[in-house]
């Protein structure tokens, strides 16, 4: 039985960067005319293989640039590959960014039952975790608050909250423990531990190599979209900082 729930093969991703100046609507006729476009191809992700097993967690580590957050967008849907392909098998819980999913002029309470809906669960499901995820991010006294009056903290602390009690097969953490104060982020790394042990499988970008450390299990190094060291934690992290 094939136990891998990610499956990256031969994957990229390219993006067009324009190189010119805005301009009249005379000089874009005219360039279209010359066939002068000057489109630069940029290659975010070059040629990524990986599988990932059930259960198993995973830390990305590389330079701001070097495509952690473009493969998460890879496994989550968010793009798709320009070659190669993506499977997935199971459900996605994106901590892509702590918040982002969130209609600023709803209030808290309305925000938890929007994105559990959002995340997959029924309505039935958001009610019997509706006071788990208020006790988790200890926002009671502001549930009826708009939530484009709560700090970025309050805001992490929300949507941590309700994407970690949706119970996805797979969980994916971007940068999440960069936001709030030491005992938050022990309190989140606490809750995927516990949901690690459930046999949720983590995918986790961090600039933090304790983090890491603590977290994950394997480690893919990636440096200008392309795979650099592929192993166990200790071995990659190694190599890294001794660059």
């Amino acid at each position: 039985m094939n136990d891998n729930i990610i499956m990256i093969r031969d994957a990229s991703v390219r993006f067009n960067l324009a190189m010119q100046r805005q301009m009249s609507m005379k000089d874009q006729v005219m360039r279209l005319i010359r066939k002068d476009r000057r489109i630069q191809e940029f290659f975010a992700l070059k040629h990524i293989n990986l599988q990932v097993r059930r259960g198993e967690s995973w830390g990305f580590i590389g330079r701001n640039g070097s495509g952690k957050s473009t493969l998460l967008k890879l496994v989550t849907g968010i793009l798709s590959p320009y070659e190669g392909e993506v499977a997935v098998s199971g459900t996605v819980a994106p901590l892509l960014e702590l918040g982002a999913g969130f209609d600023i002029e709803l209030t808290g309470r309305e925000n938890i039952v929007m994105n559990g809906l959002i995340l997959g669960m029924t309505e039935k499901q958001v009610r019997d975790r509706f006071d788990d995820i208020v006790g988790f991010s200890e926002l009671e006294k502001f549930l009826d608050v708009p939530v484009k009056n709560y700090s970025s903290g309050m805001r992490a602390r929300l949507g941590f909250a309700v994407a970690t009690s949706a119970r996805a097969d797979i969980l994916i953490a971007d940068e999440v423990l960069s936001t709030g104060d030491h005992r938050f982020q022990q309190k989140c790394e606490n809750r995927m531990q516990d949901l690690l042990d459930g046999g949720t499988t983590l995918l986790f970008v961090s600039h933090s190599a304790d983090a890491v450390r603590r977290m994950c299990q394997k480690v893919m190094w990636l440096d200008h979209g392309e795979t650099q060291m592929i192993g166990n934690t200790e071995e990659v992290l190694a190599a890294y900082e001794n660059v």
